[in-house]
């Protein structure tokens, strides 16, 4: 059975981990966030790329969802001293491990050397012997998630600045008023070949519970995979990182206010709805399940079925239910 994930750098990986388990990896394919790409200093980061590679090559900090797990910081505390507080021209704020940072420089080497960045992944699967299918949602490095914020929002005379992802997460820790979220320079962006060839040719679509406006988003406002998904026949699976009113990490709480939509399981439906998206199943945590239905299978919203479950993924078995829900949805459909 052949898969299509679009994913971001959280709470998709942890999905991804049971569907490991329960299909064959090779017929594995991601889709990933590139909206939060950036340059720190001279390293190019590619966040969610880099968080789905470690996931898939049983790396990743289990901690954080970003980084290798058990990694060191030498480097990172070395640019911590050697920062100049007057120049501010050498500084990190993000921690970045020694064994992740050689990762990035060879994304950073191979970047400045004129490859698209499908390549590159390409290369650093075979690196790590992933057998998984791993695609950028695009190859133009342009595309950048940006969040319109208010500056200094306790004063009268704020004003609205544009300000990427990174500074908003990073820099600024999520703590700014947001006005709304764009997708710079996705209109005239393609996705490589390999993306819509695997939309077409897969047996089900899955998006992840990752965050819907900055995660997802992005790969959605690229046109050619948002027209593929929405008139392919293939099934569309969406699982909610929303329970009850709150979102299950991150800022994406925020960024649904910031779009108009609900903080809760209908206004992630509403959000994809107004996209164009088809949902045919959309997978609820169990805290989401109506007191006075005990029946979830028969429970449908327009055409889409809603199943109940755990949605939570804090072990594997979490995560294997969670993927043979899925899988046995699929094969429903045949």
């Amino acid at each position: 059975m052949k898969l299509c994930v679009l994913s971001g750098g959280t709470g998709t990986p942890k999905l991804i981990q049971g569907l490991k388990k329960v299909v064959n990896e090779e017929d594995l394919s991601i889709i990933v966030n590139t909206g939060e790409d950036t340059f720190v200093g001279d390293l190019y980061l590619s966040p969610d790329v880099d968080t789905v590679l470690y996931t898939l090559s049983d790396q990743i900090n289990e901690e954080k969802w970003y980084g290798v797990k058990d990694d060191t910081y030498i480097t990172h505390e070395l640019i911590k001293k050697y920062h100049n507080k007057e120049q501010k021209s050498f500084n990190e704020e993000l921690w970045i491990g020694d064994k992740d940072r050689a990762l990035k420089y060879h994304k950073t080497h191979y970047i400045n050397k004129g490859y698209k960045l499908s390549e590159i992944i390409n290369l650093e699967r075979n690196l790590f012997n992933i057998k998984a299918n791993v695609y950028p949602m695009t190859n133009n490095n342009n595309v950048k998630t940006k969040i319109l914020i208010k500056e200094n929002n306790n004063n009268d005379n704020y004003k609205k600045i544009l300000i990427e992802f990174h500074d908003f997460w990073i820099k600024r820790k999520g703590q700014c008023e947001v006005l709304d979220i764009f997708y710079e320079n996705s209109n005239y962006s393609k996705s490589p070949s390999e993306v819509i060839n695997c939309i077409n040719n897969c047996d089900g679509i899955i998006i992840g519970p990752s965050n819907p406006i900055t995660s997802i988003g992005p790969i959605l406002a690229i046109e050619d995979i948002k027209h593929n998904i929405i008139n392919s026949k293939k099934p569309l699976i969406v699982v909610s990182p929303i329970v009850g009113n709150n979102v299950v990490s991150g800022p994406a709480g925020k960024f649904l206010k910031a779009k108009g939509y609900d903080v809760n399981w209908k206004g992630l439906y509403k959000y994809y709805y107004d996209l164009g998206l088809k949902i045919d199943l959309l997978i609820l945590d169990n805290n989401d399940k109506p007191k006075n239905n005990n029946n979830s299978n028969n429970i449908y919203l327009n055409n889409t079925q809603i199943i109940y479950t755990n949605t939570i993924m804090k072990n594997m078995d979490d995560k294997v239910n969670l993927a043979n829900i899925i899988i046995n949805f699929i094969k429903s459909k045949k």
